[in-house]
C-alpha cells in the first residue's frame, strides 16, 4: 500500500502529453471506479475513525492525520451505491479538491495505470451512475467508471457564486457586459459555477465538455474568418477532461496562429505550485482554483485591462 503512489512525483512529465495517471479503486461491489493521480496524496489504512454529531449522512466521521482533522467520505454511499461498513482493515484515499484535503472510504484500492486521455469518453446516456461519472473508460477489457469528485463534494459542502458587492461595483466590469467567453470543463458542478458567476458580470458563455470539442469550436469560428480576440474575451479551461486535456488543448491554441493570442485560464480543483507551473510549461495567461467567485472576477479583470494598455 505504502508504494502504490511511487509513481506520483514522475506526473509532470505528462502535461502537455495528453496523458494521465489514474488511481483504480473499488468500493462496495467488483465494479471499477478511479480518479485522477494529481488530485491524490495518499492511500493508507483508516485511522482511528471519530464520530461526529449532525455530520452529513455521507460522512463516516474524522481522522486525526499527522495532526491534521479530515473528514472521512463514504465515497459509495455518495453516488448511490450501498456504504462501505469502516473497519480497522479498511482503506482511506486522501486528496485535494478546490484547496480542501479530505479522505474517501473505498472497499480496496486497484493500482494506478497511465493512460492517454483520447481513451477517456465521455459516459453514455444509459449509464445508472452518470450523475456523479465525468468519464469511462477500459483497462484490461474492464470498464472504469471516473467520478465526478466535485459533484460529491459540492453536495456535502454547497459552494456560493455570488460575487461580493465591492467587487461588482468596479466600473471597468462594464467592459465585460455583452463580451463572449468560452467554458470547457466535463465537470457540471463546476460548468453551474462559472455560469452563476459570470452571469453576475453580464457575459455571454458558450461551453464545451472537452478540450476536443472546445478545440473544434475554436478553430470553427476562426474558419469563418472571426479575429479570436474580438470574438472571445478569454477561456476557462479545466484540467482533466475526456479526449483532450485542458494543458493539450492550451498547446494546441498556442500553435494555430488564428487562436495563439487568446487569452488561456486554467480553472482547475487542484491548487498548488504544480499547477503553476505547469500553466507556464503549456502557455496559459493565468491559473485559479476553482469554486472562488471573487477571484474569478480578479482575473475577468486583469484580462480587461490589458486592453487599457496603449498599444
Amino acid at each position: 500500500m505504502a508504494g502504490i503512489l511511487d509513481t506520483v512525483d514522475q506526473r509532470t512529465q505528462l502535461v502537455g502529453e495528453n496523458r494521465l495517471e489514474l488511481l483504480m479503486f473499488r468500493l462496495a461491489g467488483r465494479q471499477l471506479f478511479a480518479i485522477n493521480v494529481f488530485k491524490v496524496q495518499e492511500v493508507l489504512q483508516l485511522p482511528k475513525l471519530t464520530l461526529m454529531p449532525h455530520r452529513h449522512r455521507h460522512v463516516c466521521g474524522v481522522v486525526n492525520l499527522r495532526g491534521k482533522t479530515l473528514p472521512v467520505i463514504d465515497l459509495s454511499q455518495a453516488i448511490g451505491m450501498r456504504p462501505v461498513v469502516p473497519g480497522p482493515d479498511s482503506t482511506i484515499i486522501v486528496t485535494e479538491y478546490n484547496r480542501s484535503i479530505q479522505a474517501f472510504l473505498v472497499g480496496s484500492v486497484d493500482r494506478i495505470v497511465n493512460m492517454n486521455w483520447e481513451a477517456i469518453l465521455p459516459p453514455p446516456g444509459s449509464a445508472g451512475r452518470q450523475h456523479y461519472l465525468t468519464a469511462i473508460s477500459k483497462v484490461d477489457e474492464q470498464l472504469v467508471e471516473i467520478i465526478d469528485v466535485e459533484k460529491v463534494l459540492a453536495e456535502i459542502v454547497p459552494y456560493s457564486a455570488k460575487v461580493s458587492r465591492e467587487k461588482l461595483e468596479d466600473p471597468l466590469l462594464e467592459l465585460a457586459r455583452g463580451r463572449e467567453v468560452l467554458l470547457v470543463d466535463d465537470s457540471s458542478v463546476a460548468v453551474s459555477q462559472l455560469r452563476e458567476t459570470l452571469s453576475q458580470l453580464g457575459v455571454k458563455m458558450h461551453v464545451a465538455s472537452d478540450g476536443l470539442k472546445a478545440l473544434n469550436m475554436l478553430k470553427a469560428w476562426a474558419d469563418t474568418g472571426q479575429v479570436m480576440t474580438d470574438k472571445l474575451l478569454m477561456i476557462f479551461t479545466d484540467a482533466e477532461m475526456p479526449e483532450m486535456d485542458g494543458y493539450r488543448l492550451t498547446t494546441e491554441i498556442r500553435n494555430d496562429p488564428r487562436l495563439r493570442s487568446l487569452y488561456v485560464v486554467l480553472h482547475t480543483s487542484l491548487s498548488g505550485s504544480f499547477n503553476e507551473s505547469m500553466v507556464k510549461k503549456v502557455g496559459c495567461d493565468n491559473f485559479l482554483s476553482k469554486f472562488q467567485p471573487d477571484k474569478l472576477v480578479d482575473v475577468v479583470r486583469q484580462r480587461l485591462m490589458l486592453d487599457q494598455v496603449p498599444a
